[in-house]
């Protein structure tokens, strides 16, 4: 199956989440940027807050679509040992490259939350969605600090990983929901006939529309 773009991949995930909708503990986090038009569709057929929790790839110098880790919130880092080992790379390296884009990820939290806090996880159902798994070093990640947060119980959600990936956070989480897991994968992208960039813009847009139709829903509950 591919998807027509990430509105629809959200659409079909979220029909695979019907159980977690109306409840008062769930929320969703998206991953940004990919995972935020995904996320959108999923927080508002389930009728619950959407939010963004921040996590940056590591790249391979050179190589930079090639993960040799990741960072998220909170000052957590993840190392792909097999990448890292292979490739020789040095801690120096590592530093710099985790520097740079513990800046980006620094500039994205201001853009993103402006003054809104970050929301209290404590016991809380947390949905964790990006638009795919490809290694699953970021998503993995982002799991790792989410459990600093001592949530009740932590999903994974994608429209599409690969079945190593997929693998990995069975291990990680107390659910994944994904619809498919092809294989061979290939790539994240592989899988949607429309698959751009996402702007900042438009992050920014869905969360303020999600927001709106959260509170909209709470008025009229």
């Amino acid at each position: 199956m591919v998807f027509k773009d990430r509105t629809a991949a959200g659409q079909l995930l979220a029909a695979q989440l019907a159980a977690y909708a109306n409840r008062k503990d769930v929320i969703v986090l998206a991953l940004p940027r990919g995972g935020v038009p995904v996320a959108f569709e999923v927080a508002r057929k389930i009728n619950a807050p959407l939010d963004v929790f921040l996590v940056r790839k590591l790249g391979v110098p050179g190589h930079e679509e090639l993960a040799m880790g990741a960072i998220a919130s909170g000052g957590v880092q993840v190392l792909n040992e097999a990448v890292v080992q292979m490739l020789g790379l040095s801690q120096k390296v590592i530093e710099r490259v985790a520097t740079q884009e513990q800046q980006e990820l620094n500039r994205r939290e201001r853009l993103y939350r402006d003054d809104r806090p970050f929301p209290v996880l404590h016991e809380r159902t947390v949905i964790l969605v990006d638009d795919g798994l490809a290694t699953g070093t970021t998503m993995r990640a982002a799991v790792v600090a989410l459990r600093q947060q001592q949530p009740a119980r932590l999903l994974v959600a994608v429209p599409v990983s690969s079945p190593e990936a997929y693998q990995e956070m069975q291990k990680l989480v107390d659910e994944i929901v994904c619809p498919q897991t092809p294989d061979p994968f290939y790539s994240v992208g592989l899988w949607y006939q429309d698959f751009p960039q996402v702007s900042d813009e438009e992050v920014c847009n869905l969360l303020k529309r999600a927001t709106n139709n959260n509170q909209h829903s709470t008025v009229s509950n």
